[in-house]
């Protein structure tokens, strides 16, 4: 059976959809996803690590469409793994943890791993929205398209748009 490694945020979880809204509470802009293609978070977000280190904003975080029933299917196919660079945001590991237990259930703390570097993690497909993950991956590669990594090309990944495609590929 295969492992498949999936990271939660901008895959999983809405991390823009979030950060626009607490930049909204936070200075009253309003954003538009469109006008970021291509920047980094930090400079899309410049309160992004204020936010990311408040209590509540990883267990708040919007569920990606399409993933909870993609990640269903994929559960009852492979080996299924979330990994998690949770380690840079202490507060994230109970959080992340709890919003997968809710949003998630049928994935076990067995299949959830939180650590500081995905350098040392290994299967056959990873899904992540950042190259810096994806890039000493040996296993097939699947980049998840979110405005930060959108202007990237690189033929060792695979680009997907939605948890639709990804059943779809899968």
């Amino acid at each position: 059976m295969k492992k498949v490694i999936v990271d939660m945020d901008g895959v999983m979880a809405d991390v823009y959809h979030q950060l626009m809204q607490f930049e909204k509470r936070d200075s009253g802009k309003e954003m538009e996803i469109a006008t970021l293609k291509g920047l980094p978070e930090a400079e899309s977000f410049p309160n992004s690590k204020k936010h990311v280190n408040e209590i509540g904003f990883f267990r708040t975080l919007p569920v990606m469409e399409g993933s909870r029933e993609a990640l269903e299917y994929i559960n009852n196919k492979y080996e299924l793994y979330i990994v998690s660079a949770g380690m840079e945001f202490p507060n994230s590991l109970r959080e992340k943890y709890d919003w997968l237990a809710e949003h998630f259930p049928f994935i076990s703390w067995e299949q959830i791993v939180l650590c500081g570097s995905k350098k040392v993690v290994h299967g056959d497909i990873m899904i992540d929205d950042y190259p810096k993950n994806l890039d000493h991956f040996a296993g097939e590669k699947f980049i998840f398209t979110q405005p930060h990594n959108e202007l990237i090309e690189n033929e060792s990944y695979k680009r997907v748009h939605s948890w639709e495609e990804i059943m779809s590929i899968l």
